[in-house]
């Protein structure tokens, strides 16, 4: 599991140096060194290539329930078009770093420092500072986001 922060430093020409912890669950649990990086807006996401899989299936179920329509709606093709066209395999080096494109770094604000943000099955890499932004608001509404969760999925205690 894919858990904690870690802090980098993105090397100029955007090379990630993965932690050790990280590149042992890619290699054990999933025997692979091979990460699927796409864009949110904010940060990008890193898979190891099983779990894009199974993301990316998920679409395809979304797709079947659509088959009566021509075409899915327009946010759907829009969310495709952006995480699914942003994706980039990046395997790791013999250093144990991922190579990630000016695009993806320009896309996000990803600058020298950044923050690997362990997430269960996958990990995000965010910008130090736009992360910490982003931790605040969270700090800040804590008790509304906890108890918006609680509800909304019929959580108690």
């Amino acid at each position: 599991m894919f858990d904690g922060r870690r802090s980098r430093i993105l090397d100029p020409k955007g090379r990630l140096n993965i932690p050790a912890l990280y590149k042992n669950i890619l290699r054990g649990k999933y025997r692979d060194d091979r990460l699927i990086v796409t864009n949110l807006p904010y940060c990008l996401l890193a898979y190891p290539v099983d779990e894009w899989r199974i993301k990316v299936e998920k679409w395809r179920v979304i797709e079947e329930k659509l088959g009566p329509y021509l075409f899915p709606p327009p946010e759907m093709l829009s969310l495709m078009r952006y995480l699914l066209g942003g994706a980039v395999e990046c395997r790791l080096d013999g250093q144990g770093r991922i190579l990630i494109s000016p695009e993806l770094r320009a896309e996000t604000g990803l600058k020298r420092d950044v923050v690997l943000q362990g997430m269960s099955t996958h990990f995000e890499i965010w910008d130090k500072d736009r992360l910490n932004k982003e931790l605040q608001k969270t700090r800040d509404n804590f008790d509304q986001y906890s108890s918006d969760i609680t509800a909304k999925f019929g959580i108690s205690g």
